[in-house]
Parts: C-alpha cells; sequence; structure tokens
C-alpha cells in the first residue's frame, strides 16, 4: 500500500517484503539474532531487516505504530482462533445429537436440588447441553463481528500524516470494517473481554456437564462408566477408578473466570489511549485459548466412549413417587384446584413413607380414602415411560418431542 500510494520507493518496497521473509524463515528455524537493548520484538525485527538489506528497512514503520501493530496482531489472532473454537464446539455439539439418537428409549431420574423430580429422557438431558452451546456459538459470532475491525493506520493514538489508504489494507487482510477513531484503535480490547466472557460462558456450562459425569460415574449413582483413557487410579486404594479428565475441566473453569476478571480490572481506570497495563491482555487470553482447545476436543470423546448402565437407570426411575405430578395432574382433570391436587397427593406420599412402602403397593381402598378419584386405575400415571410419553409439548421429554428437537439440532449444525 505504502508503494502503490507512493509514500515509500516500490523498489524499496520490494527489498523490504524480500528481507521480511528472511527475518520470518530465521525466526521459524530458530536462527533469529534476538538482542534484548532492541526492546522488543518490533525494534529486533527491523533491526535485522536492516542488517539485510540497509538503510531501507528503516522504512518499514513508516505511517504506524507499534500501538495499531500490536492491536492488529490481536485482531487477526483472535479471528483465527474464533474459527478453530466454533469447530470444536460444532464437533462436541454432533456428538451430543449422535447420543441423543442412540439412547432415545432410556429414561433417566430428572433432578431439581439434586432431589429426584420427575423421569425424563436420557437424551432430553444431553440436548439441554446442545442447546447452552448453541447460545456459546451466537456470543462467539458476536464477538468474531467486533474483532473483525482493523486497527492499523491509527498510528500511537492520532493517525498519521501520510496519505495512506486503510481500506485497501483492510481489504487485503481480509477485515470487515475499520476503527473509525484512532484513539478507540489503540486503546480497544472489548474484543478480548468478549472472548474471555463467552468463554468464561462456555466454560461454566462444560463444567455443568462434567460434574453431571463425576456424580453419575460414581458408586451411588451408577449410571455411567467413563472409558479408562480418561480416568486415573489411586496410588494407594487399587480400586479406584477417579475421573480425572472431567474433574480437570470443571476446574479449569476458574482459569477462564481468573483471565476475564483480570482484563476487566487492568481496562476499568485506563485513561485513553495506549497504556502498558494492556500488554497484560495476552497471558490470560492465551492460558484461556489453550484451555478451550484442549478442553472440547477430550470431553466429546468422553462422552463418545462413555458406557450407559442402562439397568441402573432402569432401577432408578422404578420410582412410583417421581410420576407424583401426574397424580396431581390427574386430579386437575377430576376437577380439583391444582394446589388442592398438590395437597392431597403429597398427603398420600407421606403415608406411603410413614409405612415404607410404594405408590403402585396401595389398595384402590387406601387411595380413595385421599380421594374417590384415586380408587380408580391409575397404574399407567405410575409408569415412568408413559409419564414421559406424555410430556408431548414442544420443549417436552416425550420420544417425539425430544425427535423434534434433534431434528432441529440436525438442521442447525447441517447434518
Amino acid at each position: 500500500m505504502l508503494a502503490g500510494l507512493g509514500i515509500i520507493d516500490g523498489t524499496e518496497a520490494g527489498q523490504i517484503l524480500k528481507g521480511l521473509e528472511e527475518v520470518r524463515q530465521e525466526i521459524l528455524s530458530g536462527r533469529f539474532p534476538y538482542d534484548i537493548k532492541f526492546e522488543d520484538i518490533h525494534l529486533n525485527i527491523e533491526k535485522r531487516l536492516t542488517d539485510l538489506i540497509g538503510p531501507s528497512g528503516g522504512k518499514l514503520h513508516t505511517a504506524r505504530s507499534r500501538n495499531d501493530q500490536v492491536a492488529l496482531d490481536m485482531h487477526l489472532y483472535l479471528k483465527e482462533e474464533i474459527e478453530v473454537i466454533d469447530r470444536l464446539l460444532l464437533r462436541l455439539q454432533e456428538v451430543l445429537v449422535k447420543l441423543a439418537e442412540k439412547y432415545i428409549d432410556v429414561v433417566i431420574p430428572g433432578y431439581t436440588h439434586l432431589q429426584r423430580a420427575q423421569p425424563v429422557l436420557l437424551s432430553h438431558h444431553l440436548l439441554a447441553y446442545f442447546w447452552m452451546l448453541k447460545r456459546d456459538r451466537e456470543r462467539l459470532a458476536g464477538t468474531k463481528q467486533r474483532a473483525d475491525l482493523m486497527p492499523l493506520g491509527a498510528g500511537a493514538l492520532a493517525g498519521t500524516g501520510f496519505a495512506i489508504d486503510r481500506e485497501q489494507v483492510a481489504k487485503k487482510l481480509g477485515f470487515g470494517g475499520l476503527y473509525e477513531n484512532s484513539m478507540d484503535a489503540v486503546s480497544d480490547r472489548d474484543f478480548i473481554v468478549e472472548f474471555l466472557a463467552f468463554a468464561a460462558a462456555l466454560m461454566m456450562h462444560l463444567s455443568r456437564l462434567c460434574e453431571e459425569l463425576v456424580l453419575w460415574s460414581s458408586a451411588e449413582f451408577g449410571f455411567i462408566e467413563i472409558d479408562e483413557a480418561f480416568t486415573t487410579g489411586s496410588s494407594m486404594m487399587p480400586q479406584k477408578k477417579n475421573p480425572d479428565v472431567a474433574e480437570l475441566i470443571r476446574g479449569k473453569t476458574g482459569r477462564v473466570y481468573g483471565s476475564l476478571v483480570s482484563i476487566l480490572t487492568i481496562l476499568k481506570s485506563l485513561p485513553l489511549a495506549y497504556n502498558k497495563d494492556m500488554q497484560e491482555d495476552k497471558e490470560g487470553l492465551f492460558d484461556t485459548m489453550d484451555t478451550l482447545k484442549s478442553s472440547l476436543p477430550i470431553l466429546a470423546e468422553m462422552l463418545l466412549k462413555m458406557e450407559v448402565n442402562r439397568s441402573r437407570l432402569a432401577e432408578a426411575v422404578d420410582d412410583d413417587y417421581l410420576c407424583a405430578t401426574d397424580l396431581a395432574d390427574y386430579l386437575v382433570r377430576k376437577g380439583e384446584p391444582f394446589r388442592e391436587a398438590h395437597r392431597l397427593v403429597g398427603e398420600m406420599i407421606g403415608f406411603c413413607r410413614s409405612e415404607d412402602m410404594r405408590l403402585k403397593e396401595m389398595s384402590p381402598e387406601e387411595r380413595g380414602r385421599f380421594h374417590p378419584a384415586l380408587a380408580e386405575e391409575i397404574s399407567a400415571m405410575l409408569d415412568p415411560e408413559q409419564v414421559v410419553a406424555v410430556r408431548s409439548s414442544r420443549g417436552g421429554t416425550s420420544p417425539g418431542a425430544v425427535k423434534y428437537q434433534i431434528g432441529l439440532a440436525r438442521d442447525l449444525i447441517g447434518g
């Protein structure tokens, strides 16, 4: 661009490009002669370029500053890495849909407050995480949009006196737009804040899923078995099979939260425009990127290889207290206000607990003492599969509703 506009000589521009390629090869091969007296990477490269091609190397820095150059690098880096993260998220979504299809016939206890609440399909439970990841990908797409602005040409803070063509450079570098204010261009780190906020929400979702894998793989639940590739034994207790990978992903969530809080704290009181504090934007971003790029693929593989204990789940849902809501709904259909129906079924369950018996073990006469309608045939309402089957409203847990969800999910991920 500089040569095309006559700001520097075309021959010198060719020498600079040729020299920069030599410098790049030296860096890649580990032969680049770094020297701390030249302050930073920018001046080291400029010094080496000048050594290779002569005084023309000093024209490399025409119409730019380290301030807009570093900002540019961060935008380019983040745009590229966002594409990688989005592909990894898509892969995890694909795995969740595949598992939802595989386990469409498996009923599990659904929980609130970690107490058994109502029966649901395992597929329905897994798809909840699909939709979380959908929102995460939407946030990521928004972050990419804000990262797609080119700061180069802003100079140190006030722009440049050279008649440059920023639009031409933006097009060459693949940017969709430009910063319209030079001070904003060199001081903006919102795009990094946004990415770290996205990453924090994503890791929170991954942590919730991993927590459930930890719980479900325990002897107390026994719903799943995690493949040995993702577990370790104990140095002392030979029977142990520790869910280390799930725990590590859960634990690394705190690192990502820390990076978000760190960048917000760094930026909160900085006057315009550039300040050296901003150099601290990189370590947390790079660490977060490494965390996401290691956590997402290994979680996908762990899910694919886990074994579901169907017999244990069948035993877990063979708890007709899970069906209490349906009994209350049944009384509502018989004309009772829901609050009264709720009270009556609650009293009936309290009676069963005091007698150490299940709802299905009550005689019609015993049920009828709580409400005449309960003396009728209600066995279907105490069958977890039947209870699941009637939840057919959109977003519900019936097989038909879940298959509809799977269809929507497949449309979203293009498969």
